[in-house]
């Protein structure tokens, strides 16, 4: 009774949050003008057309599309009848998916989460499958999804012990939102015991591994791959430090100075995390550096100290020109990001000391010597980060070493998208 009243207060309360929500999104659209676009289907209004009875995959944002990619192409092929649905919340997942599927899935965004809207956006497309990733537990879609008969699975389940904190202030609202699931298929086996502590039934919950394990070069990335090299004009060393946050740039920036005394024809590539923030950094970077933005098109010459990333969808093809990668938002309360990728291409890879978000894939990686992390002392950031980027740009075996143990531990951890793709299956026959 006491969740079915939690509910229902969650679900009045998004309804009388949902006008300020759109406010929130316009707002928005003043910096990054995509959030204006398509208000309709944040209210539950499917673009016409929209075949019933499908798949629908929900994942948030650009990491969450392109860790799905492999498996929406493989469902594709072994399920070519079934419609897909491919549902984010952010433009710039939004952009990813229409650039990597086309028309091959229907694409929109997933509304906000007030009943209204989601009765709309169920109803419209009647789904046989309702998958979410990582941890987009939407409490009302979910609950009315179960009503329908949806079959539902959350997939690649993460759920860190910091974010266990807050969720368990919320048991009164996510413990029934999780036993509506059929499966719940976690990264590892810490992810599985917090999710069953938290309210999760043993009996549908299971370790899967992590889907971000599982990755594949496409034709479309080595061609990027190319066009990308092609811009460098001469062969130097390279640091690229991708997916950064405010603060970040302070003490790369900072550490790059001195990097630049000892390989003073370093390239620094600079890859922002957010768009409405590449305009402010170009100019922080302009007032200390010869910095080139990749925007422009223009050749990076060996004047160039920073190549700026500010686009779309091309980091883990520029992960292939590094000599050495750092990951963004490991010296914050961010948590970090994934360290897989550049270890796919054999990179060495220096992080800050949270990486909470990919607690196990880290400890994996130091167990394997394929990784380093930086101290806990926030004062000691930039001269450590500085130093670990020097000796690994100037000790080529080491450089050899740490970049071969990191695709150790990515190809002996491979298998989720197989393990993955035959349970989504079963509902799909």
């Amino acid at each position: 009774m006491k969740y079915a009243f939690a509910l229902l207060c969650y679900r009045l309360l998004l309804l009388l949050l949902t006008p300020l929500l759109v406010v929130a999104l316009v707002i928005r659209s003043i910096n990054h003008k995509a959030y204006r676009n398509r208000l309709l289907e944040r209210l539950g209004i499917v673009p016409k057309g929209f075949l019933k009875g499908g798949l629908i995959i929900h994942a948030s944002s650009v990491g969450e599309v392109l860790a799905l990619k492999p498996l929406v192409t493989e469902l594709l092929i072994t399920h070519p009848t079934v419609p897909i649905t491919f549902t984010t919340f952010t433009p710039t997942g939004s952009e990813q998916v229409i650039k990597h599927f086309g028309d091959r899935v229907q694409h929109c965004y997933l509304p906000i989460d007030n009943p209204i809207s989601s009765l709309l956006f169920l109803k419209a497309l009647s789904p046989k499958s309702f998958i979410v990733m990582e941890t987009e537990l939407w409490p009302n879609i979910i609950a009315q999804a179960h009503s329908r008969g949806t079959q539902l699975q959350l997939i690649n389940a993460r759920l860190s012990n910091k974010s266990m904190k807050s969720y368990r202030k919320l048991t009164w609202l996510i413990t029934p939102c999780l036993n509506r699931f059929d499966d719940i298929l976690c990264q590892s086996h810490d992810n599985k015991e917090n999710f069953v502590s938290l309210g999760s039934p043993s009996s549908k919950t299971s370790v899967s591994g992590n889907l971000k394990y599982d990755i594949k070069l496409t034709s479309e990335i080595i061609d990027k791959q190319k066009e990308l090299a092609s811009y460098i004009e001469s062969s130097r060393p390279i640091w690229l430090v991708a997916s950064t946050h405010p603060g970040d740039e302070d003490i790369v920036l900072s550490a790059f100075e001195q990097v630049l005394q000892s390989t003073p024809e370093c390239l620094l590539i600079l890859v922002p995390r957010h768009p409405e923030r590449f305009n402010d950094i170009a100019k922080r970077c302009e007032s200390r550096f010869n910095t080139v933005r990749r925007s422009t098109k223009n050749p990076v010459s060996q004047t160039h100290q920073i190549w700026l990333m500010d686009s779309l969808g091309e980091l883990m093809a520029a992960f292939s020109l590094a000599d050495v990668v750092t990951m963004g938002g490991s010296f914050s309360q961010i948590g970090g990001h994934n360290p897989l990728e550049p270890a796919f291409y054999c990179k060495p890879i220096i992080v800050g000391p949270n990486m909470s978000n990919f607690k196990e894939v880290t400890e994996t990686m130091r167990r394997g010597e394929g990784i380093v992390q930086l101290s806990n002392d926030s004062d000691a950031y930039t001269d450590e980060l500085a130093q670990r980027v020097m000796t690994i740009l100037t000790v080529p075996q080491k450089q050899k070493e740490l970049g071969e143990n990191a695709r150790k531990v990515v190809d002996q951890n491979q298998g989720a998208l197989a393990v993955t793709t035959k349970k989504i299956s079963q509902y799909l026959v």
